[in-house]
């Protein structure tokens, strides 16, 4: 056959279209065209750069390109009821509607369908928004083909931002692994993905180990041992900011009943209501601000800090005044009594705010999480470990630094020698009970972004508090603090190995072990109840 007669055949076998042709003209060609020639076409939009042009590729993707059979236009369609809504294709603007008898739909096959994603791709990876971009990358290191290749070698010429150049030098490394490409390039390909790291490249990897070339299988194997032993360095570490997020919650629940229990020797069974109490003043400061200051409401939580710890003041500052100063000197008494107290105070808030669970929102900030490194950290909890410190602290300043904290450290260390010296003992208990349960008041603020809001919600933490402050030392504010972290990393370390409950179990075990040997805790301080 005559050189000129098959370029003739073949021109004839080529869709109309050139690729000097506009967007409008070649998406109008699709309507008659066959599944090779709607595959040249798609081929040709992907190469003019117009990122208008994704809204029709993703159309003819999902089936809502449609021609109108009296003249071949054609439309992206929505439905509405027996009629189609019509849009036009390039500008997305409404173009009236038709019956569905009078459209027909533009099919398509695989072959048009991977050509759709390639053009979609180098589309979206040529758009001047940089989300949209990094998104597009995002996808084809998702999807890894060697038809990616082509594309992400285009998009590297002329990419600029650094941080999509490296997802972009990932993508390639993972599509050349899943392509026929030589040992050589393959090779480089597993030494990019295994700097990738993360639980996506071992998946890769492991993939790819199945079917890969048996000059590759060791390297290959060597790389997934690394990112396996790196995820579990990353667990690791994932269960100690678990761990450090309990401790703060127990810290905060744990640091009145600290003082209390060190200045009073009181074994205070209500702690938990006082708890309990100020998520319920943060659950009421909400609803004021939700119908009154809805403005206000982001603030909400800073409004309801203070009121908190003035209504859990308040009531430890009743209690202490009517019931526990006539029993002082009397433990086993005191405990049944505030035992009874704490089943008062839950069955009141039963009374008036009902037994079921109430919406406690969070803030804006204190929504959500973000990465660092291989950790997953949640801004509530991140900002309940940068309260509870605070806290923390300024009740530390507090003792240190105030006369009232000299006369609590005074009562502390010998009640009948700081009475001796003028110093009002009632005053200090009054004020020092009072001041515990504040601080259990604004616990309970902190502790409702994070649990239920319930009657019961104290008695979860009533426990526990205990046990860090028997283990850090009754009394001394830096053993509280070293034992809340202590047993909020030890039990998160214990639970993927033992479980929850039984983790919970062993510390429990072990806080029994350490106290035989150290009964006073780990940092012992000489107080009122050693004295008697």
């Amino acid at each position: 056959m005559p050189a000129q007669t098959r370029a003739a055949d073949s021109s004839a076998q080529q869709p109309v279209q050139s690729p000097a042709e506009s967007p409008a003209q070649l998406i109008a060609a699709l309507a008659k065209a066959s599944f090779p020639e709607a595959a040249k076409i798609v081929d040709q939009l992907g190469q003019t750069g117009d990122i208008r042009l994704v809204p029709v590729l993703e159309a003819l993707g999902n089936g809502d390109l449609y021609s109108r059979k009296s003249d071949g236009a054609v439309f992206i369609v929505k439905s509405k009821g027996a009629k189609l809504t019509l849009l036009d294709p390039i500008t997305g603007k409404p173009a009236g509607e038709e019956a569905k008898a009078t459209m027909e739909r533009i099919r398509i096959n695989n072959s048009v369908r991977r050509a759709i994603r390639s053009a979609e791709g180098g589309l979206t990876l040529k758009s001047p928004n940089r989300d949209v971009r990094r998104e597009a990358v995002a996808a084809l290191l998702k999807s890894p083909s060697e038809d990616n290749l082509e594309l992400i070698d285009k998009a590297l010429a002329t990419e600029k931002d650094g941080d999509i150049r490296h997802l972009l030098d990932e993508a390639q490394a993972v599509s050349i692994l899943a392509s026929n490409q030589g040992l050589e390039s393959k090779r480089a390909a597993v030494k990019t993905i295994r700097a990738m790291g993360g639980q996506e490249a071992l998946s890769i990897l492991l993939t790819a180990s199945y079917s890969a070339d048996p000059a590759l299988k060791g390297e290959i194997q060597s790389a997934i041992a690394a990112i396996q032993h790196e995820l579990a360095l990353w667990s690791m570490a994932q269960n100690i900011a678990y761990g450090l997020s309990l401790g703060s919650v127990l810290l905060l629940a744990a640091i009145g009943l600290a003082i209390t229990f060190g200045v009073m020797g009181i074994i205070n069974m209500a702690h938990g209501e006082m708890v309990m109490l100020g998520a319920y003043s943060t659950f009421v400061v909400q609803q004021v601000i939700r119908h009154h200051a809805p403005f206000l409401f982001e603030w909400s939580l800073a409004i309801a800090l203070p009121v908190a710890f003035l209504v859990t003041a308040a009531v430890g500052l009743v209690i202490e005044r009517g019931v526990i100063r006539h029993l002082y000197g009397r433990p086993l008494e005191t405990l049944l009594a505030t035992f009874g107290i704490s089943l008062i105070l839950q069955q009141a808030v039963r009374s008036l705010f009902g037994p079921t669970n109430q919406d406690v929102a969070n803030p804006v900030w204190m929504s959500g999480a973000f990465q660092a490194g291989g950790l997953t950290i949640t801004w509530n909890r991140l900002w309940i470990l940068i309260f509870s410190l605070t806290v923390f602290f300024a009740l530390l300043t507090l003792l240190k630094r105030s006369s009232f904290g000299l006369q609590m450290r005074a009562v502390t260390q010998n009640r009948r020698m700081a009475a001796s010296m003028g110093i009002r003992t009632p005053f200090v208990d009054a004020f020092t009970f009072a001041l515990g349960s504040g601080i259990a008041g604004m616990a309970g603020v902190a502790l409702s972004q994070i649990d239920n809001v319930s009657p019961n919600l104290g008695q979860s933490y009533i426990i526990d508090s205990f046990m860090v402050v028997v283990f850090g030392g009754v009394g001394n504010l830096w053993g509280t603090l070293v034992g809340a972290f202590s047993l909020g990393i030890v039990n998160k370390l214990l639970e993927p190995y033992a479980g929850a409950v039984m983790g919970k179990i062993l510390v429990l075990v072990l806080i029994v072990l350490f106290i035989q040997k150290r009964p006073r805790g780990l940092f012992a301080l000489k107080g009122r109840a050693v004295d008697a």
